[in-house]
């Protein structure tokens, strides 16, 4: 069972201390009915010593049930815990190309309905652990009163697991079908938040989404679900009534072949209602833990180790940045984007580029040249399939490309704005209010402790959010993926007059993928240290690389 072995690889001693803790609950409980069952059959012959055992194995019942159940359940939770930080980990380690081919849809599905899903049974199997404790101890008992009776019930109960396990394959069935269809309702959901605008615009378009697409998977998602708590319905109510068929066979059969005295009788009758209670909390906890493992596979299913976890490669502690860099060479850099058939393929083929200190490189393109690609591959975003990375002519490869990627500020066409300055020290107030002045945003802005005030601002103010964090981090190399698409013409014209000059005039490198081409050289007089570049692609190929004069 899956969610067992994941709680003993991820603490076997705390599983080991919570089942020791388990076994004296069911030892106590067994030996609580034996004694009972001595009360009633000697109630004229009650001794202190008895009435000592009695208090005994009710403080030992109420101990070992309340340390198990906490074992287990701290057990499960550290278990969540590190699920969520694992999974968390795995996607901020996982190649940018593979997460792109999961899709969000699959990731957002993980990190929030299996993990809680998870979550949500912890309680469930933690009580198993001392349910389970309880039967068995009920079973030990049994044995002792009479060894040939209790192997009639053995064998009852064997059937029955078999039989209950077939009903119950067809309910986790059902369960797995409805995870599978998660996924796809999940992707309707962000159909819902992203294409809202389209959506209101045309009601056709909007009824008929509605209609056939989400509706029609959250009902295929209700009805595999419903199928499959039904057959566990079933399971457990079969379940249920199988464990009273032995009884009757005892007392309706057995008695009238083989003389069994009264006293093993009435035993055996105590001790099989006092299980019914633990039995029902463990068929209650199996459509849980059929979720669970449900969930589990998913997760496994992603390419995600659960069981060690996933890190990324060591690179030199101190400074992260290379400032006395003097070349990055792209060589004969090959890289096929996969879509999701083989007919919707691109390739970037053959790229030889080199990059210095301090110049302007303009990579222009038209929609599908590639220019977004050849930006993630430049930045270590991307694996080449083919050719090399040199920076220093030092060959980037997966141990060094954490550290390749920390040379680089980039602000990408469909950026993400954090609220929060994340990396970077929070004491730098009179940097930060210079930044905002230069962008024009002081007004709009303020940071306090390296919080930002709000990012609800229009799309070229967010922009200029995310380069103030870009100026802020100081690297050696800026990317900019249409950056100024988003600014009026005033700030515009700022931006290719004044900043990346600026930018230029450190020493820094600005790589600036750009339709604007009218300020191409506008941002570099002449006679002002090495003129700018061009790079143009066309459909994955580079078809100019010149000086701009």
């Amino acid at each position: 069972m899956k969610i067992i072995r994941l709680l003993f690889q991820k603490s076997g001693k705390l599983f080991v201390l919570g089942a020791i803790a388990s076994i004296f609950t069911g030892v106590s409980s067994a030996g609580l009915i034996a004694l009972i069952n001595y009360i009633l059959q000697n109630i004229d012959q009650i001794s202190t010593g008895i009435v000592v055992s009695f208090i005994g194995l009710c403080l030992l019942l109420m101990i070992s049930s309340a340390i198990s159940w906490m074992l287990l359940t701290q057990l499960v939770q550290d278990i969540i815990y590190n699920l969520r930080l694992n999974l968390t980990q795995g996607i901020l380690a996982c190649p940018l190309s593979e997460l792109e081919t999961l899709g969000a849809p699959k990731l957002l599905a993980a990190i929030t309905e299996d993990v809680n899903t998870i979550a949500g049974s912890s309680i469930a199997i933690s009580g198993m652990g001392v349910n389970i404790s309880l039967v068995l101890g009920c079973l030990v008992y049994l044995c002792w009163l009479s060894f040939p009776v209790f192997i009639l019930f053995i064998a009852m109960i064997i059937l029955g697991i078999f039989s209950y396990q077939y009903i119950a394959n067809q309910g986790r069935s059902g369960l797995k079908n409805a995870r599978a269809e998660q996924d796809i309702l999940f992707q309707h959901f962000q159909t819902v938040t992203q294409g809202i605008k389209e959506l209101k615009l045309h009601r056709q378009r909007r009824n008929t989404f509605f209609q056939e697409d989400l509706k029609a998977t959250a009902k295929s998602v209700r009805h595999n679900w419903m199928q499959g708590m039904i057959a566990f319905a079933i399971a457990g109510g079969y379940g249920l009534g199988l464990f009273f068929i032995p009884l009757g066979i005892l007392l309706l059969g057995l008695t009238r072949i083989m003389s069994i005295p009264h006293d093993v009788l009435t035993s055996y009758t105590l001790t099989f209602l006092y299980a019914i209670t633990p039995l029902r909390g463990i068929l209650n906890t199996l459509p849980e833990i059929s979720k669970t493992s449900v969930s589990l596979e998913k997760i496994e299913s992603l390419g995600l180790s659960l069981a060690e976890q996933i890190t990324e490669p060591d690179f030199p502690t101190g400074s992260d940045f290379n400032d006395k860099w003097t070349s990055l060479k792209l060589v004969d850099i090959n890289h096929t984007y996969r879509g999701d058939s083989e007919e919707h393929q691109f390739t970037l083929d053959n790229i030889n580029l080199k990059f210095q200190p301090g110049e302007i490189v303009f990579i222009v393109g038209g929609n599908g040249s590639g220019k977004s690609t050849l930006v993630k591959l430049i930045t270590g975003l991307y694996t080449p399939d083919r050719g090399q990375i040199l920076l220093n002519n030092i060959p980037v490869r997966d141990d060094n490309r954490e550290w390749y990627r920390q040379q680089f500020s980039v602000v990408f066409y469909d950026f993400y704005l954090f609220d929060r300055l994340l990396g970077i020290e929070s004491n730098r107030a009179t940097e930060i209010q210079n930044y905002l002045n230069l962008l024009e945003i002081e007004h709009k802005v303020t940071v306090k402790d390296g919080t930002l005030s709000t990012t609800n601002l229009s799309q070229g103010q967010r922009k200029r959010l995310a380069l103030l964090t870009a100026y802020l981090e100081d690297r050696p190399i800026y990317v900019f993926d249409e950056w100024a698409s988003d600014q009026d013409p005033v700030f515009k014209e700022i931006f290719y007059k004044k900043l990346l000059p600026q930018l230029k005039s450190r020493g820094k490198t600005v790589i600036a993928v750009s339709h604007d081409d009218r300020y191409f050289e506008e941002c570099d007089p002449k006679g002002r240290r090495k003129p700018n570049r061009l790079v143009k692609l066309d459909y994955g190929r580079i078809i100019e690389d010149r000086y701009l004069s």
